[in-house]
């Protein structure tokens, strides 16, 4: 089985996938979209109505990866 992220926030179509490489947190925010004959695939380029839910996931990735690093101390 493949690695996964240690945790996921999603608004909307925007999700925001948070990995820890040993204590180091890494992020990746993609926007999911449908292809024309109806599956589904995701993207990291983002439109212009995208960008307000691509900062909450980043400001909710950042607040969540805190408080592990808080927690750990």
């Amino acid at each position: 089985m493949a690695n996964q992220p240690i945790h996921k926030i999603r608004l909307g179509l925007i999700t925001a996938a948070i990995w820890d490489n040993d204590g180091f947190y890494s992020v990746d925010v993609t926007r999911a979209y449908r292809t024309s004959d109806g599956n589904w695939q995701s993207s990291t380029s983002f439109s212009h109505a995208d960008l307000l839910n691509v900062a909450k996931c980043a400001e909710r990735a950042e607040i969540w990866i805190g408080r592990q690093v808080n927690a750990a101390k």
